[in-house]
């Protein structure tokens, strides 16, 4: 395999010269990426000294520090980087042939499935769309929802013993579009899902034969398909690479699916906003992914309307809750909130998802 040694001047060159002789790879470049202490003069290293990422198959890193902007830099070029006790390898990438979009994060709860779905109903307006989701609550075998589930629809699917609460029910919800829903286990430190049957739902789509399919991520996970763009939430030197749009900003408003009648709980992941609900708030909470806590909120509550978005424990805890009691349950979207998203986002489809 053709290498690039990754160095320091830490090291002697003679001391890196030897252990160039002894690894079993073929060296053709050394990348001299900071430190003088061993350096007496240029340093020799048998093979040339270059700057950038050379065209090879490996990079192996013989320094004490970890760069990840470096490894970056690496992994976006397609290359691994190894090291005498660690190995990061770019995620594979599945060809598909239709103009696609990925929308990727940094980690979870960041707004991947809210952007999605904003952008979902912006092409939507002139163009087939469909979402695919991976999410780890998400079905065995990829599952095509084409009508928005009720909330009726969503307990039902509780009680038959599903997740009711996965990112593609919440893009078929509020999006209007149809969404399909598959699994992943594990993420690595460029997004590989250890398993996942993104694939098999990508081929799901492409059988709807739409103008453009939108890769909804999960946590840092990266939907596996080589898609013609990606949009970044967030900051993370690899992931910044290898997008298109990142949107490190951004805001996210509740938005009710219907009108808020009495007293209201509203019922969050997280942290949020409700001084804009037009709506007597007598309860908040952001407890969704804490189950324990979340019981213990909902025996004091009392409201007549309770809002929840669409995560965790929102339809087996929260809705049955409120619907064993008689009282009225209304789904909530995270409404985005950036100023120029769409002149941004259909300036990307225009650049490169013209046919």
């Amino acid at each position: 395999m053709r290498a690039v040694a990754i160095v320091d001047g830490e090291h002697y060159p003679d001391v890196v010269r030897a252990a160039l002789a002894e690894l079993p790879y073929e060296f053709v470049a050394v990348q001299l990426v900071g430190g003088s202490d061993k350096l007496r003069a240029a340093p020799d290293y048998g093979v040339p000294v270059v700057d950038g990422v050379p065209d090879v198959d490996v990079a192996i890193d013989l320094t004490d520090e970890r760069r990840p902007e470096l490894i970056a830099d690496f992994l976006a070029a397609g290359i691994s980087v190894v090291g005498s006790d660690f190995r990061f390898d770019p995620p594979p990438l599945h060809e598909f042939a239709l103009p696609s979009i990925a929308v990727i994060g940094t980690g979870k709860r960041v707004g991947k499935t809210a952007v999605t779905t904003h952008l979902a109903r912006l092409l939507a307006r002139d163009r087939r769309v469909v979402c695919v989701a991976m999410g780890r609550g998400g079905p065995a075998e990829p599952e095509l929802v084409t009508t928005p589930p009720t909330v009726e629809d969503l307990v039902e699917r509780s009680r038959a013993g599903q997740h009711a609460a996965s990112d593609y029910l919440e893009i078929a919800a509020f999006a209007g579009v149809p969404a399909i829903g598959c699994r992943r286990a594990g993420g690595g430190v460029a997004g590989a899902p250890f398993v996942s049957n993104v694939v098999e739902g990508a081929r799901l789509a492409a059988s709807l034969e739409p103008d453009v399919v939108l890769f909804d991520g999960s946590g840092a996970a990266v939907p596996p398909i080589a898609t013609t763009a990606r949009i970044l939430i967030g900051r993370e030197p690899f992931r910044e690479q290898i997008s298109d749009l990142v949107l490190d900003r951004l805001e996210l408003r509740l938005r009710p699916a219907e009108p808020l009648e009495g007293r209201v709980a509203v019922f969050t992941a997280g942290p949020a906003d409700t001084g804009h609900l037009d709506a007597d708030v007598v309860h908040v909470s952001g407890n969704l992914a804490r189950r324990d806590l979340l019981r213990e909120e909902l025996a004091r509550v009392d409201a007549d309307t309770y809002l929840i978005e669409l995560k965790a424990a929102a339809i087996d805890v929260v809705a049955e809750h409120a619907l064993a009691r008689g009282r009225r349950v209304v789904l909530a979207e995270n409404e985005v909130v950036a100023d120029g998203l769409d002149e941004r986002a259909l300036e990307l489809v225009g650049e490169r998802l013209r046919a």
